[in-house]
């Protein structure tokens, strides 16, 4: 028997470095001639071949009753265009499922990209746009080989919708 369907409203936070650290990075233009240091993505994708690619993605809406996680890599997600996007966020962690409550949105302009520390439970990218285009840095076979989704719906009763800007 199915849970019945509760909806939650998650606030969408300006992103800032301090409050997505938890879940990764956030990554903002810098200087050519800077050298690396911290303020780089810090990438793990040593565990296969790395593929970066540019997604287009159509009529995202703002709700989800799943998140997922990658236990070998790092994810790079940014929108091209300059688009303003959204994305919820659960910490990464032994557990097998995230704890709802620790589920967090971000609002993220369209001038930088994050990065998903690995294990970071993720849903998302979200837009009203009708189309966005992402570029995507992750493993060539992340999607088939480390892809663990928690179906928030049938494990909680769960259906988020993010609210707020965008």
């Amino acid at each position: 028997m199915a849970l019945p369907l509760t909806l939650y409203q998650l606030s969408a936070q300006p992103i800032t470095a301090a409050d997505f650290a938890p879940f990764g990075q956030v990554i903002f233009p810098s200087h050519d001639e800077a050298p690396f240091g911290p303020a780089d993505a810090q990438l793990k994708l040593d565990a296969g071949i790395p593929r970066f690619y540019i997604m287009t993605l159509k009529n995202r809406g703002t709700r989800f009753r799943t998140v997922t996680r990658h236990q070998r890599c790092t994810q790079c997600l940014g929108a091209l265009e300059g688009k303003d996007w959204l994305m919820a966020v659960a910490p990464p962690g032994a557990a097998e499922q995230p704890n709802p409550p620790s589920i967090r949105a971000f609002h993220i302009p369209g001038n930088c990209f994050i990065k998903l520390e690995v294990g970071t439970w993720h849903a998302g990218p979200y837009f009203t746009h009708p189309a966005v285009s992402f570029y995507n840095l992750e493993l060539s076979d992340t999607n088939i080989t480390d892809h663990q989704t928690c179906d928030l719906a049938r494990g909680f009763g769960l259906e988020f919708e993010i609210v707020g800007r965008e």
